[in-house]
């Protein structure tokens, strides 16, 4: 399995230590700018560095591109990798609109080719074991997931500096960014919900800073908050009437799990990779390998889904990409 890069930002170089922990050789790397890849290339023994895309898909000895570039591209990129022939493995949020993403979704399928979100959070070891230890809680009422993380880029925003994170033509802000580690999380657990609605902290270029988005549930709600404004303890908690489930971290490490049932308290936490990509691409592997192209779609439907009520909360709270009005 031979890969290359499109990014030069520091999860391509979490990118680049899984795939060396896993066996998997990087043979190119994309960057507009040469000089912003060398160190990354010289680091992992990257041979060549293209600044000339079409010249890097054209190479036969590459399987899969991995895009990590901002989240206005990722579906050009990924629809021109596609066409090459590549499959493909595309950061979070998989597109900007769920239309980019059925049309992702329908050339892959129709070519028979590979197409991964590089989502961590389902991967991970203790997310299983939410799942295996969800009944003992008996019926949900409450979910609670809190991923805030305070951005240097949010310094810039103040000071008058629109990045590509808060700027709604390259497809950015708190939902888009940590937010969705939080749908990924409650709507892999539970499925889609029957109602939904995003209540988000506007900044006057038309971006949400952070926000909290509800999620009903036959029984049970899910709050979701997220935030690159403000920082705070990042947890989940699922409550049910005999007992819940704590996990201390942020919904993509899913780094500690603990579960509580009637006063008696079971550390359930599995050790897993500080790398956090690690987990996934050791999966991404074994599909390729084993040609395992049903797996694929049971994990494109999920993406899908979320990709739909991603789409929902955002424009249901008012907040629209440069690619809403082509």
């Amino acid at each position: 399995m031979n890969v290359a890069t499109i990014g030069t930002g520091g999860i391509v170089e979490n990118f680049l230590e899984a795939c060396k922990q896993n066996d998997i050789s990087c043979l190119a790397m994309y960057s507009r700018v040469k000089d912003h890849a060398k160190a990354l290339a010289e680091k992992y023994q990257v041979e060549s560095i293209y600044t000339d895309l079409d010249a890097m898909l054209a190479r036969e000895d590459i399987d899969f591109i991995y895009i990590a570039s901002p989240n206005s591209l990722h579906y050009s990129q990924a629809k021109k990798a596609l066409r090459y022939g590549k499959h493909v493995i595309c950061e979070k949020p998989f597109t900007s609109t769920l239309a980019e993403f059925d049309d992702l979704l329908s050339y892959a399928t129709n070519h028979h080719l590979f197409l991964f979100e590089a989502i961590v959070t389902l991967y991970m070891p203790n997310y299983a074991l939410i799942k295996e230890n969800l009944a003992k809680l008996g019926p949900l009422r409450l979910v609670q997931c809190n991923f805030s993380q305070y951005s240097s880029r949010y310094d810039a925003l103040l000071e008058g500096k629109i990045t590509n994170v808060f700027n709604p033509a390259f497809s950015g802000g708190a939902l888009a960014d940590i937010g969705i580690y939080n749908l990924h999380y409650v709507i892999g657990l539970f499925g889609k919900p029957k109602a939904m609605r995003y209540y988000p902290n506007m900044h006057a270029c038309g971006i949400d800073t952070s926000g909290v988005a509800i999620l009903e549930y036959d029984g049970f709600i899910a709050t979701c908050s997220c935030a690159k404004d403000s920082t705070s303890k990042n947890i989940s908690q699922l409550q049910g009437e005999k007992g819940y489930l704590l996990m201390e971290s942020q919904t993509s490490r899913c780094s500690s799990l603990k579960l509580v049932v009637k006063g008696e308290e079971q550390e359930l936490t599995q050790p897993s990779n500080p790398i956090s990509l690690y987990h996934e691409v050791k999966e991404f592997k074994k599909i390729f390998e084993a040609q395992d192209h049903e797996r694929c779609q049971k994990q494109l439907a999920h993406s899908r889904l979320v990709m739909e009520c991603y789409e929902k909360l955002r424009k249901d709270a008012g907040i629209f990409f440069e690619v809403d009005q082509q």
